[in-house]
């Protein structure tokens, strides 16, 4: 099993590849779809900082008006969105702000 170098900080995706390598080369990653605009990614974000520096997985922050097609590819509709990859395949899926133990309970349920 790999042991991904944590930064214990959110990774700040910055292209459709960079995204697809990070994916890769992790075993679970939760991506934070998010915009500077939105109250609730905001309320969000330091519960996703606690996440990047508390668990295994790696976290990755995407930011759907700087790469608007990777969102639209990914599907996402509405900020903020958190997508769960397990060996590079979205596993789950949530929308909305979200409890910080049901998120770390994905993780470790992916992370087993």
């Amino acid at each position: 099993m790999s042991t991904p170098e944590s930064t214990g900080a959110p990774i700040h995706v910055e292209s459709e590849d960079h995204l697809e390598e990070l994916l890769a080369e992790h075993d679970v990653v939760l991506v934070d779809f998010h915009a500077e605009w939105c109250g609730p990614c905001k309320m969000l974000e330091p519960t996703v900082e606690e996440i990047a520096a508390e668990t295994g997985a790696t976290v990755l922050k995407v930011d759907i008006d700087d790469l608007r097609a990777v969102a639209q590819d990914a599907g996402v509709r509405s900020v903020p969105t958190l997508a769960f990859y397990k060996d590079g395949e979205e596993a789950e899926r949530v929308v909305g702000v979200q409890d910080k133990s049901d998120l770390v309970g994905i993780i470790e349920q992916l992370a087993a």
